[in-house]
């Protein structure tokens, strides 16, 4: 028997939905009266209350068996459509990191967004955003897993257009909307193409039914791509990933809970279907291909970026297709290390970025620097952050990215180049970053820029100190190789990659042997990166220009076919009733006289059939 608090778990969901509905439909009058902080003080304590709530539950389900169970939704005639939950550590774990990483979102949020009135639509934001990040890691149904994706693509818009009155965000909103509506689309009618071929929808039940699955491999293949299609847009994967720069328009707390955790929520997708996408040989060879280009672009976009934002939203596309590598070739524990220190590392090292933000009034890293004296806090998270992410030893980063390579050197050894040259490339992007910010001579817009007050500060401190105990505890859950059977050889590899990228940026951005801003020595090549490989033209040149020719086409269609048909009959119409009006006298012989005309003219159209079958007599 389980305990109470892990058969509960169904409850995580509800606790920041009843937060943010009180938010939305209570709290108008109280905002009126008081300010809208109330609301964001209910949300943190509902948010607090699910954090408390499943991390005891942890302690409880660890090495427990899974606990499943389904709640009664809707049952018409053959479908059943009841919501399976499946509750094991993963699943978990997975809702202490979301709601974690929420909370300290949430209270950062009261600093940053002080002296904002939308505290009331933010805040519930915030926690639909949670509910549906909690429901999808703990519901056991594909189905139900494609709507809290839907749900959280909602959320993105409504987060990233919180203020609607600037038309960057707007536009920033809607691209972000329409980029992933594009994934969710294919992912829908793979969801339903699923059913009759598999007969079920359960994670669980799917994985059974791949291990003896006999199916067309074109079939299979072209329902691996529609099921892959849809985690690609989640996880801002090549050619689906401008959305994630773009939505950096929104509120910067916002950011944090979206490239720390929106973003992993496609991964568990693929992590959970990865026995179905194994099925089909060219959709695992896609998702190392689309993963690969992701990770290797991502990291070397991200080098040329002068603004801060863009410096941290291309690793994140980074770093997922890392995980994508690792779902490709059947390595989900790895993913799952991936996504965990991905989480708790970029979380932080958007806080830092977003601290220097928010008193700095700038985003340029050109303008920024010598911030170390000023801002210890901020400088110690970002480095811990960064630390955590590239395989810098004893942090989680480097146990995580060791791990995926001494799997794939067994199996695909070439993919362990693509994984160090990614780790290299990210580990000079975040040392550049820490020079152009912290390091070297103040910019003009950092010579007075003291450290943040508390509410922004605690969340970095609180995230920084569970950054530094990952290691320990992977070691204590057993996820940690032994020092005896670790591969030296691989490890010092490792270590290696992340050095060189570490001291190439360490050499150009502190040194003065190289002029600066950094210039290659061939243009097109720095222009390719820092325009982000010509994506935004190419989506303009392609599928910008077929829409917009498709709707010229459907408008001129509509205009002079469509409404000039309709048009024609109407002025008929007119015309008709004008000129019926003067042939109207009054006198009751014309009426007759029309009647029996007409009268004429129907008797003989009646007996034309007749009168052409007569023979003609011959005189």
């Amino acid at each position: 028997m389980s305990h109470p608090l892990v058969q509960s778990m169904w409850l995580i969901p509800l606790y920041t939905m009843l937060g943010a509905a009180l938010s939305f439909f209570l709290f108008s009058g109280i905002t009126r009266r008081t300010g809208p902080r109330p609301a964001g003080y209910l949300n943190i304590v509902m948010t607090l209350t699910a954090f408390i709530h499943s991390s005891i539950a942890l302690i409880y389900a660890w090495d427990a068996p899974a606990v499943d169970f389904s709640v009664p939704w809707l049952n018409v005639a053959s479908l059943d459509l009841s919501i399976p939950f499946h509750i094991d550590a993963a699943a978990i774990t997975a809702c202490v990191v979301i709601t974690g990483l929420n909370l300290m979102a949430q209270v950062f949020a009261m600093g940053y967004l002080e002296m904002d009135w939308g505290w009331a639509r933010f805040f519930s934001l915030m926690a639909f955003f949670e509910a549906g990040m909690n429901f999808l890691v703990l519901t056991d149904s594909l189905f139900f897993s494609y709507i809290a994706l839907e749900l959280l693509t909602l959320g993105t818009y409504l987060l990233v257009g919180l203020w609607f009155n600037q038309s960057l965000v707007v536009t920033g909103a809607r691209d972000a909307f329409l980029t992933k509506r594009i994934g969710d689309l294919f992912l829908l009618m793979g969801v339903v193409a699923l059913l009759p071929i598999a007969g079920t929808w359960n994670y669980t039940e799917l994985a059974e039914w791949a291990k003896t699955a006999d199916v067309d491999p074109t079939l299979m293949g072209l329902l691996g791509f529609a099921l892959l299609f849809g985690p690609m847009g989640k996880c801002a994967q090549f050619p689906l990933h401008l959305w994630l720069d773009e939505a950096m328009e929104g509120p910067v707390p916002g950011t944090i809970l979206r490239n720390a955790i929106v973003v992993q929520v496609g991964a568990w997708v693929v992590v959970k279907l990865q026995p179905v996408l194994s099925l089909s040989p060219p959709v695992r060879t896609a998702t190392l291909v689309i993963g690969s280009i992701t990770a290797v672009g991502g990291a070397l976009i991200a080098i040329a970026q002068v603004d801060i934002k863009r410096n941290l939203s291309y690793p994140t596309s980074a770093y997922m297709g890392l995980v994508f590598i690792a779902v490709g070739t059947g390595h989900t524990q790895a993913a799952l290390l991936l996504s965990v220190t991905h989480a708790l590392g970029m979380a932080l090292m958007v806080m830092s970025s977003s601290a220097v933000i928010w008193n700095s009034v700038t985003q340029d890293v050109t303008q920024l620097g010598g911030l170390w004296s000023r801002r210890p806090i901020s400088g110690i998270s970002l480095a811990i952050g960064a630390a955590g992410l590239v395989a810098l030893p004893p942090f989680g980063g480097f146990w995580a990215i060791l791990r995926l390579v001494e799997d794939l050197w067994a199996s695909h050894s070439p993919l362990c180049f693509v994984v160090l040259a990614v780790n290299l490339f990210l580990s000079f992007s975040f040392t550049r970053l820490f020079c152009r910010v912290f390091l070297g001579q103040p910019g003009q817009m950092s010579e007075r820029c003291p450290e943040v007050h508390w509410p922004m500060a605690l969340p970095m401190v609180v995230t920084t100190g569970f950054m530094l105990h990952v290691p320990i505890l992977l070691s204590v859950v057993g996820l940690l190789p032994d020092w005896l059977s670790l591969d030296k050889g691989i490890a010092l590899v490792v270590i290696w990659s992340t050095l060189t990228g570490i001291g190439g940026a360490a050499a150009i951005y502190l040194g003065n042997f190289v002029q600066k801003p950094v210039r290659l020595p061939w243009p097109g090549l720095q222009d390719l990166f820092a325009y982000d490989f010509y994506t935004p033209q190419l989506y303009r040149n392609t599928v910008v220009l077929v829409v917009s020719l498709f709707s010229k086409l459907v408008n001129w269609f509509d205009q002079y076919l469509i409404d000039g048909i309709a048009n024609f009959f109407g002025l008929a119409t007119l015309v008709s009733g004008q000129s019926l009006k003067y042939s109207t006298s009054g006198q009751s012989q014309f009426y007759i006289l029309t009647i029996l005309l007409g009268l004429t003219v129907i008797g003989l159209w009646l007996s034309l059939p007749l009168l052409s079958n007569l023979s003609v007599i011959q005189p």
